[in-house]
């Protein structure tokens, strides 16, 4: 591995292990009573390391690791497969390579996110900066440009899904992902009721 690929792998490390703490820290003591100072102390970095990965507290619990990893793993699977299997295969295998438990992360950051309202108004704006890597992974798969109103509604479609399978999955304590995957499924089948 060259230097810069080391560099980046433990940048990487300590960005997920001050997330680690810091939704360990909110879960336990509350998002409200738990300082950046308290996350820093626990991840055994200075708060000024934290800050330069973190720049505010929202963005502790709202950086998203699985999403790369999702993207990279849905642009990977074959290209005859449809659009909503290649989906779901991608979110099982992120879960089959995660080195840590992401169902248990994902579900207290949703937890959070639902319940803060400091947080659940913070992702309204980050919605507009993480779908447009989600636009071109579907256009890419596709043949057709990130702004045709096809792969928006497409996208709109499954993001509507998720968000409430994980809705579903933080009110029932369910896990995250079998939740997700099941609502994708529904979707896949063309929503029969």
């Amino acid at each position: 591995m060259s230097t810069g690929g080391l560099r980046e792998l433990k940048k990487k490390r300590t960005r997920e292990a001050i997330q680690d703490h810091a939704l360990r820290l909110y879960r336990e003591q509350g998002y409200a009573n738990t300082t950046l100072e308290e996350v820093a102390a626990a991840a055994e970095v200075s708060p000024s390391t934290l800050f330069r990965y973190f720049p505010s507290k929202p963005d502790t619990v709202l950086f998203d690791r699985v999403d790369p990893i999702f993207l990279e793993k849905f642009l990977a699977e074959p290209a005859e497969l449809p659009l909503l299997e290649a989906a779901r295969n991608a979110l099982l295998a992120v879960l089959a390579t995660a080195d840590v438990d992401m169902a248990a992360v994902e579900t207290t950051r949703m937890k959070l996110i639902a319940t803060v309202p400091e947080l659940r108004a913070s992702v309204a704006a980050k919605v507009e900066t993480d779908l447009p890597p989600f636009l071109a992974a579907v256009a890419r798969r596709t043949g057709r440009e990130p702004d045709d109103p096809h792969v928006r509604y497409w996208i709109g479609a499954v993001a509507g899904v998720a968000v409430m399978a994980y809705l579903r999955a933080v009110d029932n304590d369910g896990d995250i992902y079998a939740v997700v995957n099941e609502a994708l499924e529904f979707l896949e089948n063309g929503l029969p009721l």
